[in-house]
């Protein structure tokens, strides 16, 4: 039979992913910093990527590996490292290339192409440990074991959360993008606002290094 999530759980789900999807996180300040460093469509691009790479997230805690890897603390800490140093190394070249951004903002051609854009997107999100740990902990509450395929109602449930927070995070990059053009009135602010981006993401890939390994 067609394996459906009830009705009740998928509203309670539903409610529960808005609720920690609205509220600013590692995902937002990263698409965020990303539209302040190459505009609005980079925003945008990026926030694809991030929301794409809940995709493999998903699959895996579905079928169990993300319960593996929660439980394993050198594996969540290396995930953790990686998916850290990666958001710095991002945050230092938008800085670096901050005069590019500024030249950038009234041409619609961005420092880097577009599938650079997503591939960095999709490598910060899949990375993000905190994901992984909201999918384990969170998806298995809302399954209803009479459903059918518990793999496949996990699934469904991801597929809720991916849309939610592609809305969600477009709407800051929207904001963030209306905000970078005022401020591209003048070449120099430009500059700082890219700065700016890029000095939130080293902060969030910092505090994400030195965020304690918690079950």
């Amino acid at each position: 039979r067609c394996v459906v999530v009830p009705i009740d759980n998928l509203l309670a789900f539903t409610l529960a992913a808005l609720v920690l999807i609205v509220i600013p996180g590692p995902a937002v300040l990263f698409s965020v910093g990303r539209t302040l460093a190459l505009g609005r469509t980079g925003g945008l691009i990026s926030v694809l990527g991030v929301s794409v790479a809940l995709i493999p997230i998903v699959g895996l805690v579905a079928l169990g590996v993300g319960g593996i890897i929660a439980q394993s603390v050198p594996l969540f800490t290396a995930l953790k490292v990686v998916g850290a140093l990666y958001l710095v190394y991002l945050g230092i070249q938008a800085i670096r290339h901050r005069k590019d951004a500024s030249a950038a903002v009234d041409s619609s051609t961005l420092p880097r192409s577009h599938g650079r854009q997503l591939s960095q997107g999709f490598v910060v999100g899949v990375t993000n440990p905190k994901t992984i740990a909201f999918f384990v902990a969170v998806l298995p509450q809302f399954v209803d074991l009479d459903s059918g395929s518990v793999p496949l109602q996990m699934m469904e449930l991801g597929l809720v959360f991916a849309v939610l927070a592609v809305i969600s995070d477009a709407i800051w990059v929207l904001a963030a993008a209306a905000a970078r053009s005022w401020f591209a009135r003048s070449p120099k602010r430009i500059e700082r606002l890219t700065a700016t981006g890029g000095g939130m993401m080293i902060g969030l890939g910092g505090v994400l290094l030195f965020t304690g390994y918690e079950h």
